[in-house]
Formats: structure tokens, C-alpha cells, sequence
């Protein structure tokens, strides 16, 4: 017999995919760089924020509602391994590894939907 609360427990014990992804515009090339400890989860929840109008970027909103879905896509660009403790937290190595990307890809102005940081 499947015990279901075995699977559940399982389930919440195995580690994601995380790392670093884009949502690039196929239209002129624009990027919206981020990083997540669930890129699979990342990508539905995008998804779904732009098509509500409700993502944090108001001129990826404005142009992903002017060209539609099908000019889009989400892609993972780098990934970080899962440690041995189940407990590590990987806030910090995502946020080292997203700094690095936006320094190598720069997503701002004509490049991209990201903002500067001060």
C-alpha cells in the first residue's frame, strides 16, 4: 500500500533545481535576469505573473502584453548543486551567483529589464 504521507515527506526533502535564469524577449533580444531555489516552480509562476499583469517589471509587463507568450521564453542559465546537508541554505550562493551574471550579462537599458542596483 502507498503511504501518501511518505511520499509527501519525500517530496519536501528533495532538492529543486536552482540556479540562474533568464526570461528572454525573441523579439529584440532583452532580458529579465533572476535567480530561484526552484526554477521549475520559477517558470510557471512567471509565466502566470505576466500573464496576469503582475510582475514586478513594468516594461517586460508592457511589452510581453503588446507581443504576447509566444515571444518569450524562459530559459536556465547556470545551476548550483545540491549539498550533502539537507538543511544548507543556498540564499547566499544564489545571490553570489546572479551578481556574477549580471556583472557578465549587464540586463539594463537596451540589454535588459533589470534595474540597477545602488
Amino acid at each position: 500500500m502507498i503511504d501518501k504521507k511518505e511520499i509527501v515527506k519525500q517530496y519536501k526533502q528533495t532538492v529543486q533545481p536552482m540556479g540562474i535564469f533568464q526570461i528572454r524577449n525573441l523579439a529584440n533580444g532583452k532580458i529579465y535576469l533572476a535567480s530561484s531555489k526552484n526554477l521549475r516552480g520559477m517558470a510557471n509562476r512567471f509565466e502566470f505573473n505576466l500573464d496576469i499583469g503582475a510582475h514586478t517589471s513594468k516594461e517586460l509587463r508592457e511589452d510581453y502584453a503588446r507581443l504576447g507568450r509566444a515571444l518569450f521564453v524562459f530559459e536556465v542559465i547556470d545551476t548550483l548543486e545540491p549539498k550533502e546537508d539537507s538543511k544548507y541554505d543556498y540564499t547566499e550562493d544564489l545571490k553570489v551567483l546572479e551578481e556574477m551574471w549580471v556583472e557578465k550579462l549587464q540586463p539594463f537599458g537596451d540589454k535588459g529589464y533589470n534595474q540597477k542596483k545602488d
